[in-house]
């Protein structure tokens, strides 16, 4: 017999309510269900009762403000355990939750407090450090997929007749070519620019950029072989971001009119899923994002669905408005480039929720876990220390039954000594990935 949905009674039926529900109970406990703000409809289906009154047989959770709210205001977070566990906007002693589970995470996955005034780093970015979930140390867990594990626990022991769904274990691996060639591509003038610098300061590389230039030896960056290679022994799904925006102070990718570079595009792409690499000033910039996709489509001749922005500069909410008014479906900036973890608290993806117009979009977004350069560059971690860093949020991931997604350069994989070891931390991920 098919199993009744679960009811949520309360007294408004408003979209941020209805947007994590759906996150918890349906995407992530497979229950079906429906808000009823009328008594006389609740039948005999198990009834999640989310009001402040009280309703006999049901499961009650008494809410805070904030799902009924508009816009965003200032909170107050204090947080407390339950089940081991960190939790915040704590509920009465007669809600069979300690906490509102809705609340808070609508406002871990909305991103809730990036709207918020804080301390942004040098190129406009929320730090890690800002958000609740570091100072209070628990961004390394997908507490939203925990928290719905333990209030599965909780519902069934009120309604037996539930059953939840399994969650399966799965990965992406995503590479982003931020810098293709250290030599092919550049305008003249920064090439002659750098080997006069590579001959008065003798960094050994002047015979290396004349080899690449004139002679048609391989350029150093060119390690796409070994990425293909070992992303096809491991069996792994992977995505390439690439980037086609005008070379800048913070982008230094070919012109996406040089063939050599277009040739390596269309060679990627045939064989995986090929993405837009948005500029670093595209993500304040809603033309310069429409610019850059349709230049990647002629690149492709194809439609463009997956993105993600250059240094991270995930800017809310504008960053993926402009995103997705230029066609993108998919976006996978959601992470710290200075801190691994969760940033949105989930382990899975979910659809933006746009806070400032209280709405749901149809852009999902991928939360990554773990980044190449946030272990070697920002915390300075070597490649003992990160392999065990990794290993424990591919563990977080896999309990969760989420998406393990970590990001790849091709300058952190080049064929040289001082990259000897994060080749090994990569070839170490990919092994241990496998569901």
């Amino acid at each position: 017999m098919e199993q009744r949905p679960v009811k949520i009674f309360t007294t408004s039926n408003v979209p941020r309510l209805r947007y994590i529900a759906e996150i918890i109970l349906g995407d992530i406990l497979g229950l079906k269900w429906e808000v009823i703000t009328d008594k006389r409809k609740l039948g005999k289906s198990p009834v999640i009762n989310y009001s402040e009154g009280n309703i006999k047989g049901t499961f009650k959770i008494r809410p805070v403000e904030l799902l009924f709210e508009r816009g965003v205001e200032s909170k107050e977070i204090t947080i407390t355990e339950w089940k081991g566990l960190p939790v915040f906007f704590q509920t009465s002693s007669d809600s069979d939750l300690p906490f509102d589970i809705f609340a808070a995470s609508f406002f871990l996955v909305s991103r809730y407090e990036e709207y918020l005034d804080c301390d942004r780093d040098e190129y406009g970015r929320f730090r890690a450090s800002c958000s609740i979930t570091f100072k209070h140390q628990f961004l390394d867990i997908p507490v939203i997929d925990l928290w719905a594990k333990e209030f599965a626990r909780n519902l069934v022991k009120r309604f037996q007749t539930l059953a939840f769904k399994r969650n399966d274990y799965s990965t992406i691996l995503t590479v982003d070519v931020d810098e293709p060639f250290a030599y092919i591509g550049k305008n003249l003038l920064n090439n002659i620019g750098g080997l006069i610098h590579d001959i008065t300061k003798k960094t050994g590389h002047a015979g290396e950029r004349y080899g690449c230039l004139a002679l048609g030896d391989k350029d150093p960056y060119e390690v796409f072989d070994y990425l293909l290679e070992n992303i096809e022994y491991n069996n792994s799904n992977a995505i390439f971001f690439f980037s086609v925006g005008d070379q800048s102070e913070y982008d230094r990718n070919p012109s996406w009119k040089n063939e050599k570079y277009r040739k390596l595009i269309k060679t990627i792409s045939d064989k995986y899923i090929t993405g837009i690499h948005p500029s670093f000033h595209a993500a304040e910039d809603s033309s310069l994002v429409m610019t850059e996709v349709s230049r990647l489509r002629s690149v492709l001749n194809q439609d463009i669905h997956h993105s993600r922005l250059h240094y991270l500069r995930l800017m809310l909410p504008s960053s993926y408005r402009y995103i997705h008014n230029a066609g993108i479906s998919e976006d996978y900036s959601m992470g710290y480039p200075d801190e691994p973890g969760f940033r949105a608290g989930i382990a899975r993806p979910f659809f933006f929720y746009d806070v400032v117009e209280d709405q749901q979009t149809t852009l999902k977004v991928i939360p990554f876990q773990i980044m190449d350069v946030t272990l070697s560059q920002y915390k300075k971690l070597d490649p003992l220390i990160s392999k065990k860093l990794i290993l424990k949020m591919i563990g977080e991931v896999r309990k969760a039954g989420g998406v393990f997604v970590s990001i790849w350069h091709n300058t952190s994989l080049l064929d040289n000594h001082e990259c000897d070891g994060w080749r090994e931390v990569f070839e170490f991920t990919l092994g241990q990935q496998i569901p």
